[in-house]
């Protein structure tokens, strides 16, 4: 009986690891190049990048490179010139900063009418866009390969809000010589924000307001089996993938991206699938399929997933067996070690000092209600939470959604006008 059990393991995990393989490995004809992919008749807008597909559509924008504290080179965008704005920018500027295994891209996929960085560019702020360490755009390190070096891989939000957050907050002030900025915060956006107020306390003090869209600390009631079911399977076999040397999951340019891709763009039918498939992840009720259109499905898997770390998706395992927002719990023994204590330390919550605006929806299955409201609980000033009247709004419709401009973008843009001067 329990060599059957041993087989069983082993059948299971070999069965993981060549998943994992999929989501990490590229070869030499991956990926694939966009002039093939235009032959193949891909659409136009998912073969671009931040600044060419902004442009696209009449915005002007820039490149950034931040390096943190650490050595992590991220890249930032800064859209410079709105279509629809025709008067000074407002002030201070707007830093705006994607979810788990997103990018940039992530608020343009949606397109002019409905993407958040193109209506809040168009209401006249002055708009930076972030990257965080470990996707494709910020894929580098002054000392580290990421292909080559493991070392570069061994991260999480923790140090996504220790380094990265702060890194990107101190290039927006000093180019634009503000003393402080509006944040907006979207999932991991908003969760690694309040992991630099636990930590960096001072760098709180540089945001006058925060607005978390769906804000993702505590996963402990997340509804979705596939999100919850792959995370604690990363969580379980981090060891044995680390030394298979697979590090990196979700890559841009890997061969299950390159796939998925692939498949969403190549009927009407096939991207009405990938839809459901979107659905199915977010979990809770499908019924309002439509919310994201076919053609922002057929864009956005061309910049999605964008990567991150397996150490990253580990934590994300932890994060639903626990009632706590806490550190990576690495067992009682390397807890001691690491942080003189049996169990993980919490991120201290009450360090976040700045107004705080949190806008969520009731049907999301990443990011459940219950764990927003634990979370307003927790925070000192708390402005406004504020429950999107769509019953069926879920995570990925924040930026995803053709109706972000009626749903969540009035509030967004009242609180930013409440703390902007002209």
């Amino acid at each position: 009986m329990a060599s059957k059990r041993i087989n069983t393991f082993k059948v299971v995990f070999v069965s993981l690891a060549v998943v994992a393989v999929g989501f990490i490995i590229r070869t030499p004809w991956l990926p694939i190049r966009r002039e093939l992919k235009a032959s193949l008749g891909y659409p136009r807008d998912s073969l671009l990048n931040f600044t060419e597909l902004t442009a696209e559509y009449g915005y002007v924008s820039e490149e950034h490179e931040v390096v943190t504290e650490d050595g992590y080179i991220l890249t930032m965008f800064r859209i410079v010139q709105a279509r629809n704005c025709h008067q000074k920018k407002r002030s201070p500027p707007v830093l705006l900063v994607h979810g788990l295994l997103q990018s940039s891209d992530s608020f343009i996929d949606s397109g002019p009418n409905a993407g958040l960085a193109y209506l809040i560019s168009d209401a006249c702020y002055d708009l930076w866009l972030g990257n965080v360490r470990g996707n494709y755009y910020s894929r580098g390190h002054t000392r580290l390969d990421p292909n080559k070096d493991p070392k570069y891989w061994k991260f999480y939000i923790d140090e996504i809000g220790y380094y990265d957050i702060p890194a990107m907050i101190d290039h927006v002030l000093d180019y634009t010589g503000n003393d402080k900025l509006n944040y907006i915060g979207f999932s991991q956006g908003s969760g690694t924000f309040l992991v630099m107020c636990s930590e960096r306390p001072s760098y709180c003090e540089k945001v006058q307001l925060l607005i978390g869209l769906a804000p993702a600390a505590r996963q402990f009631n997340t509804k979705s089996k596939l999100f919850r079911t792959l995370t604690q399977t990363f969580e379980v076999l981090e060891g044995p993938l680390e030394n298979y040397g697979l590090v990196e999951v979700f890559s841009k340019g890997a061969v299950s991206q390159e796939f998925v891709a692939f498949f969403c763009q190549l009927s009407h039918f096939t991207g009405k699938l990938c839809e459901q498939v979107l659905d199915v992840f977010d979990y809770v009720d499908s019924s309002h399929l439509g919310s994201i259109t076919n053609e922002t499905t057929r864009v956005l898997f061309g910049h999605f997933p964008a990567g991150t770390s397996l150490h990253n998706m580990a934590r994300y395992g932890q994060s639903m067996k626990s009632k706590r927002f806490e550190k990576f719990n690495y067992g009682k023994e390397k807890n001691l070690v690491m942080y003189g204590s049996e169990e993980p330390p919490r991120y201290n919550l009450s360090a976040v000092t700045a107004p705080v605006v949190c806008i969520y929806g009731s049907n999301d299955g990443l990011v459940d209600t219950k764990d927003v409201e634990w979370l307003v609980g927790k925070i000192p000033n708390v402005i406004e939470s504020i429950k999107v009247e769509d019953p069926l709004w879920n995570h990925m419709d924040v930026t995803y959604s053709q109706y972000t401009s009626d749903t969540i973008f009035p509030k967004i843009n009242e609180y930013l006008l409440k703390y902007t001067s002209a």
